[in-house]
């Protein structure tokens, strides 16, 4: 995706933070964006993309609503970004937001990507927007339990995807985009030490994808291009 021809990008979770900046990012370069969201936001209104509202791929009207509006459209890169970010601690375990994220973050990515099967062809990509908080590995203090299950979850299914489209020269990225200040994490515009701006985790992420091939095809890693554990 390194070459000037424009390509057509289809982003999920679009109308804020990274996937905004994601979609802004490839507007800006000529590419040919399809913003799939919940509800549009002003900001995404006013980029002049392709804008798809009542998208929640957590449902299946999201779904097929999202394979209507592209129906017939070769898609050269799917990014899987949309996600939600709940918090239970093991003193206030909460069963219902640990499936709402399962639902979210790992579950509905597969289903899309499989729903969108038929509108990709050899040479296309599929990003799948992760943490780091779904390596068992890096997992060092505890907590947030549906959101690293939910990931965890996702990264196994990201691999699994990889290999069963191997064949099909569909290289799958998986993406940790580093702790970004977004209003997913109530940020108050205030960076903190190690954090980056949505901007910045956008451009990262938009090069990584750019320079995926099926011999990266099913790794896991950071935004700054460092592969992260399992």
């Amino acid at each position: 995706m390194s070459n000037n021809t424009a390509k057509t990008i289809v982003i999920t979770g679009a109308n804020r933070g990274i996937g905004y900046a994601m979609a802004k990012i490839c507007q800006q370069r000529g590419d040919n964006v399809y913003a799939l969201c919940r509800q549009s936001s002003a900001q995404l209104d006013a980029l002049g993309v392709n804008v798809v509202e009542q998208v929640d791929i957590a449902t299946q009207a999201g779904i097929d609503k999202a394979v209507s509006a592209l129906s017939g459209i070769t898609i050269d890169l799917l990014i899987n970004n949309a996600g939600i970010l709940r918090n239970e601690q093991l003193s206030e375990l909460n069963q219902q937001t640990i499936i709402e994220q399962f639902k979210v973050n790992a579950l509905a990515p597969l289903c899309l990507s499989h729903a969108l099967l038929g509108n990709l062809s050899s040479g296309s990509k599929i990003a799948l927007i992760t943490s780091r908080m779904g390596s068992i590995t890096d997992n060092t203090s505890g907590g947030r339990y549906g959101y690293r299950m939910s990931k965890a979850a996702l990264n196994i299914a990201a691999v699994s995807l990889a290999r069963d489209l191997s064949e099909e020269n569909i290289a799958v990225g998986i993406y940790h985009p580093g702790y970004v200040q977004t209003e997913m994490v109530n940020s108050d515009g205030i960076l903190n030490n190690g954090d980056i701006s949505a901007d910045v985790a956008a451009q990262r992420l938009i090069a990584l994808m750019d320079n995926l091939t099926m011999a990266d095809s099913g790794v896991f890693k950071h935004s700054n291009g460092e592969t992260l554990p399992w």
